[in-house]
């Protein structure tokens, strides 16, 4: 069913959930996508930077287009490059986000992921800024961050006040990591989602990196992944229907009524975002919007609002994991290995389903907010997070020696788990030595933060 007939014609259920499934993929073509945000800070003073000016975002953007980058606009904003199925763009603090072009091995990522910083480094280094590496700004206020001039940004910067504490947090203050990773079928894309779903906050804790706020402890071993649990209710969390019986033979419908049931943001309309915050997509699908009163949805519409539901897996035409807090370089090619190691292998799969399938839906949830605190020490079905972090990275080793993908060097990609390998083998996490740093050669000082997580 292509896009132009759901285009000729209203919207049935049918083609949103046909939506889904056209993302299904031969075994053969898998790819993974690797994304990362990064801070962007004033060298000299530590500040965040605004879009305008010398060295501001903008001047950023631009300085990288001598690489081969072309300009996305909003109106006379330069707001995103794009290169070869690649594309840079901005979060609403500025923070500079790299979404790679779907690769088939880790070598090909890691190699994408070290030419961009490389890009990035060149062009910060002659405008006085800096990048850094962290899943939460670790001194700046949210009053004080700027804020991109972005359409659908300035409509989420007014709703999510209404819907959560920390919303504006998230929007503002954050930095993930994440992958994209494909599925065979409907039944192959329910495995993964329950797989990865149920195993994120292991991810989360591995990948803690956000101990400090404004310049000091804030408690939290990952700020970043504690604001999403009071961000809002309505689009966040660990969807417990995936666990269900039933999401096992309709997981694509089950998707899509879920996503049905997300309040909307905009809808985009003449390179112009149109502000329908709160408002039902069902009530779209039947023309009473309000705001565009007998208008029905395209199936891009749809495929922008899936794009502003923020659980910990996100489902789109491949499934995002969503769960991580930025880090180095390492950490960067450690996630998306970390993820193709259990899903690309049937065996691999299957032993990660092992570790987590006797859980209840309330561990999921709760795992999920301990590890915000206590990382690696967290508990669940009986075991400390480190244990099953342990296997889980143990499982991914094999899935990737499996894979047998080897390097011009023939060196397979088991070696991006390194830093993983050692997270869990010691219990201890990122955010955990930080703070060692911190209350020891710091001597309570945040500045060296700027040297030690620095791009």
């Amino acid at each position: 069913m292509g896009e132009t007939m759901c285009e000729e014609r209203p919207l049935t259920f049918e083609d949103l959930v046909a939506w889904f499934a056209r993302g299904e993929k031969p075994k053969d073509q898998f790819k993974v996508g690797a994304e990362h945000e990064k801070f962007v800070f004033a060298r000299q003073d530590h500040t965040r930077i605004p879009y305008e000016g010398p060295s501001g975002i903008k001047a950023l953007l631009t300085g990288l287009m001598r690489f081969g980058w072309e300009g996305v606009y909003e109106g006379e904003h330069l707001i995103a490059l794009e290169r070869k199925g690649a594309n840079i763009s901005l979060e609403p603090g500025g923070q500079f986000e790299l979404s790679g072009a779907p690769l088939a091995t880790m070598h090909e990522i890691c190699e994408e992921t070290g030419g961009h910083l490389h890009e990035c480094k060149i062009v910060a280094d002659e405008l006085g800024l800096l990048f850094l590496a962290a899943g939460f700004d670790p001194v700046t206020a949210r009053a004080d961050v700027p804020v991109m001039p972005k359409g659908r940004y300035d409509i989420m910067r007014r709703y999510m006040p209404k819907v959560g504490a920390l919303g504006l947090d998230m929007m503002l203050r954050t930095c993930t990591v994440q992958a994209n990773l494909d599925f065979a079928d409907e039944a192959d894309m329910v495995q993964k989602f329950r797989v990865s779903l149920a195993l994120q906050p292991i991810a989360t804790a591995l990948f803690a990196n956000s101990p400090f706020s404004e310049g000091k402890p804030n408690g939290f071993l990952t700020a970043r992944a504690n604001v999403w649990t009071d961000t809002d209710p309505d689009r966040t969390g660990m969807l417990d229907f995936v666990f269900q019986d039933g999401f096992g033979y309709e997981g694509y419908e089950g998707y899509a009524n879920y996503a049905l049931g997300v309040p909307m943001y905009f809808v985009k309309r003449g390179g112009k975002y149109i502000d329908v915050a709160g408002r039902s997509f069902r009530d779209f699908m039947e023309g009473k919007l309000p705001e565009l009163p007998g208008e029905r949805p395209t199936i891009k519409d749809w495929a922008d609002h899936t794009t502003t539901a923020f659980p910990e897996v996100r489902l789109k035409q491949y499934l995002e994991m969503r769960g991580s807090d930025s880090g180095p370089w390492s950490r960067i090619c450690a996630l998306p290995a970390l993820w193709a190691g259990i899903f690309y292998d049937d065996a691999a799969l299957a032993a990660a389903w092992d570790l987590c399938r006797g859980w209840a839906v309330d561990d999921h949830e709760r795992l999920r907010r301990d590890v915000t605190r206590l990382g690696l020490k967290a508990e669940v079905g009986g075991r400390s997070a480190r244990d099953v972090a342990v296997d889980m990275v143990a499982i991914a080793r094999q899935g990737l020696k499996s894979r047998a993908n080897l390097s011009g060097g023939m060196v397979d990609e088991t070696g991006y788990l390194a830093d993983l390998e050692e997270i869990a083998e010691s219990g201890v996490t990122p955010a955990e030595r930080l703070l060692d740093l911190y209350n020891g050669p710091w001597q309570g000082r945040i500045e060296p933060v700027f040297e030690a997580l620095a791009y």
